[in-house]
């Protein structure tokens, strides 16, 4: 996890260290959508809700996220939807990668597999609109940030085994870039932090689920 190279002024991603992940998991193919978060909780909170039904529900925070997973394991009956930890989510974008995209280093070819900065007119766009990566996920790059389980800190030094973050802290975490930012933030390894009662239209989030 992490990156070989930083953006100026960020040092909290750029700590290579080995990961193993001993659980398997499942990884949503898309960011939940406008429509799921309706069809659970009956309300559409989105800052572009114009984009319809098929587009990520944002403007959620860490904390709405959670009731959300809350209302969805109610309603299924089990326990098993939730984030996924911040090394579930980059292990599931690489898909087996070490370059800087899931698709390789070239920034050239990542409108092809992201809504960012430079394509995306500032506003989201449906989910599973552009490529997906090797393992089938789509808009793992941009579209929206995406919260995920930990607590912000820097890395670790050494390899780690399943890592879940600190037990608590002030800010959590959001991954894969967003509409709004630029393609350094889109990176496999590009962290972004948030306090987990914050919303903004940039950040939604996908499930996971214990197998």
């Amino acid at each position: 996890m992490g990156l070989s190279t930083r953006r100026a002024g960020r040092s909290d991603d750029r700590s290579l260290h080995t990961v193993h992940i001993s659980q398997p998991f499942y990884l949503g193919k898309y960011e939940v959508t406008q429509g799921q978060w309706r069809a659970v909780l009956g309300n559409n909170p989105s800052h572009f809700a114009d984009c319809g039904v098929t587009c990520p529900v944002e403007n959620v925070s860490w904390e709405d996220a959670q009731a959300f997973i809350a209302a969805l394991n109610l309603r299924e009956g089990v326990t098993a939807y939730r984030l996924p930890t911040e090394a579930e989510w980059e292990y599931a974008t690489r898909a087996e990668t070490r370059t800087a995209y899931s698709f390789g280093n070239r920034t050239r070819q990542l409108g092809a597999y992201a809504w960012y900065r430079d394509n995306s007119e500032n506003t989201t766009h449906p989910v599973g609109s552009k490529r997906p990566n090797a393992w089938g996920l789509y808009d793992l790059h941009g579209n929206v940030w995406e919260w995920v389980a930990d607590w912000y800190d820097d890395y670790p030094s050494g390899r780690v085994t399943d890592p879940q973050g600190p037990s608590s802290g002030t800010h959590r975490l959001i991954r894969g870039g967003g509409w709004g930012y630029d393609a350094p933030d889109c990176r496999s390894g590009s962290r972004g932090t948030g306090p987990p009662a914050s919303r903004s239209g940039s950040v939604g989030f996908r499930l996971a689920r214990t197998l």
